[in-house]
């Protein structure tokens, strides 16, 4: 994808009248981070961005401005959930790791994330465990995933579940060796 990360940035700090220093010290990042990324010379985890796009209360799908399906439909095919998969940093690879996310319709309209997740074997959302202010749960459809919340960690078979508040850390990681097929939701939205 030709998506540049660091001109978005600079373009939405420079919009909220903020200087990198304040842009940094909003999403409590070192100042260098967020340099380095507006030079494109870093590409951030998906948990740093995450801080640095909290910092400009701003989503991820806001940021990477994918095109929103209409609110009042319904019915959505295969080829119509939006893809998600590029504003998610080290998912892009491919083979072994990567990650596929695609979401059905608008979330932000119905406040509410419904996502269709592949993880290939030894996919992992990152050593960073991830926290945002929501509420999600999610079925293993196939394969096997380890879902670490908090201290508690579980590895899940198909027809498993998880549901937990989001505040709480937490990671994803494809540990089978068959990729691993998931139905989650999130509400408020966090992608």
């Amino acid at each position: 994808m030709d998506f540049n990360v660091g001109a978005r940035l600079r373009e939405l700090r420079q919009q909220a009248g903020l200087s990198q220093r304040d842009l940094a010290a909003r999403a409590a990042v070192p100042h260098g981070l967020i340099a380095t990324i507006e030079q494109n010379k870093s590409s951030p985890s998906v948990a740093s961005l995450r801080k640095v796009l909290d910092g400009l209360a701003i989503s991820f799908v806001d940021f990477f401005t994918p095109p929103r399906p209409s609110a009042d439909k319904v019915f959505f095919a295969a080829g119509e959930l939006v893809d998600l998969t590029s504003i998610l940093p080290g998912a892009m690879q491919q083979g072994a790791g990567r990650m596929v996310f695609r979401q059905i319709g608008d979330a932000h309209a119905h406040h509410l994330q419904i996502l269709h997740e592949r993880y290939e074997p030894g996919a992992d959302t990152g050593a960073d465990m991830l926290s945002h202010h929501s509420r999600e749960g999610g079925v293993v459809i196939s394969g096997t995933l380890e879902v670490t919340v908090g201290d508690a960690v579980r590895v899940l078979q198909a027809g498993e579940a998880y549901l937990f508040d989001s505040t709480q850390p937490h990671r994803f990681r494809n540990v089978g060796d068959e990729p691993c097929e998931v139905v989650s939701a999130c509400t408020p939205p966090y992608l």
